[in-house]
């Protein structure tokens, strides 16, 4: 060590100058990272979505089955004399014989239909395909995403209505901002997995808002994140970036609708963005920085010799929800995570993300 310093003509002193300096310029490079601000597009939506044109239709069509089951039996016109004419003493008034007709929408709450619909469709997405609890908590009060001394502590935010929620008061452009950009409504980044979420459509994201605005208000302060000295180095050098650094584009508009559901390639690529944070957005695996070290590296995707070439559609079934590899073997850590949730997939959604998977050309598993 000593020839070493003597060849970069560095003392003692000059060594504790050199690490001293560089860890000044990894404090101030990763507190410039994260005091960086951004500049989103401003999405809005309705929360709840109104019912479809389709959806009044078959309610009316449902509401009319029903009035006319429910309706009582038709009594036989009195007949007094031939011909059919009216019994002596029978008046007839047009005006209030006519039957007026009836909505048979009259008295149904339009509104509260399409919330109660919302709040399904987001339980079964936040449930089954969006893992909102791995980082918010079961009860959405606040979660650990990573908590490790060398990298850093990051919690999930509480999301209920109740003491130190950090989603109080958000506007739906908020909530896209945070969601779908990683972007705080102060224009800074966070921690937040964002680029999982770039792809959700505006109804998804509106009926998980609906489906969270349900859930009982629970107090707890969340603090916010720190960076462990690694992850100060990590962020210094570029190789751990937050979401919002990731984003290609903050002023590109979201869909609106997602793909109707169907085994399909298009509903397949759509169910398959929430992948490309661990697997990339190749879906090629390969090592992921910043990974706790007790996750195995994301795999290969694609069907190619280092993927799934060679896979059926039972194997990935059971990878999905038994994390059970082809040859009996255990998943590890992240994807044994996967498994409650691809248990609450429909079929017609592991159908429709396997047929997207096969067709996409096979690629080998970046080394770097």
């Amino acid at each position: 060590m000593s020839k070493l310093l003597k060849g970069l003509g560095l003392g003692a002193g000059g060594l504790v100058l050199l690490v001293g300096g560089g860890a000044a310029w990894v404090e101030v490079t990763s507190s410039q990272r994260s005091a960086r601000t951004y500049e989103t597009h401003r999405g809005d939506f309705p929360v709840p979505f109104p019912l479809t044109e389709a959806e009044v239709a078959a309610l009316r069509a449902e509401r009319e089955a029903t009035l006319a089951a429910q309706a009582p039996p038709t009594e036989p016109a009195l007949v007094g004399s031939a011909g059919g004419a009216p019994a002596t003493g029978a008046a007839t008034d047009p005006a209030t014989d006519a039957a007026a007709p009836t909505d048979p929408l009259a008295g149904l709450d339009l509104d509260a239909i399409a919330l109660e619909r919302a709040v399904a469709r987001g339980e079964h997405l936040v449930n089954a395909r969006y893992a909102c609890v791995e980082c918010h908590g079961k009860d959405y009060s606040g979660g650990t995403m990573i908590d490790d001394p060398a990298i850093g502590r990051f919690l999930g935010r509480n999301l209920t209505g109740g003491k130190g929620s950090v989603v109080a008061g958000y506007t739906t452009a908020d909530w896209d901002r945070i969601v779908r950009h990683g972007v705080k409504p102060d224009g800074t980044g966070a921690v937040m997995p964002s680029e999982d979420y770039l792809a959700m459509s505006d109804r998804e994201l509106s009926d998980i808002v609906a489906y969270i605005r349900t859930q009982p208000p629970v107090d707890g302060d969340v603090p916010p994140p720190t960076y462990g000295p690694l992850g100060k180095v990590l962020s210094a050098t570029g190789q751990w970036v937050t979401s919002a650094e990731r984003v290609p584009d903050h002023q590109a508009a979201h869909r609106v609708e997602p793909p109707e559901a169907g085994v399909t390639v298009e509903f397949g690529e759509h169910l398959s963005k929430v992948c490309t944070g661990c697997h990339n957005p190749a879906l090629t695996g390969g090592p992921q920085a910043g990974a706790p070290p007790d996750w195995a590296v994301p795999r290969n995707l694609t069907p190619h010799a280092e993927g799934l070439q060679g896979w059926s559609y039972e194997d990935f079934v059971a990878a999905m929800r038994e994390s059970r590899r082809p040859d009996g073997t255990p998943l590890q850590l992240p994807m044994t995570m996967i498994a409650p949730y691809a248990q609450r997939m429909t079929d017609t959604e592991l159908q429709a993300l396997w047929t997207y998977l096969q067709q996409l050309p096979p690629s080998p598993t970046p080394k770097g």
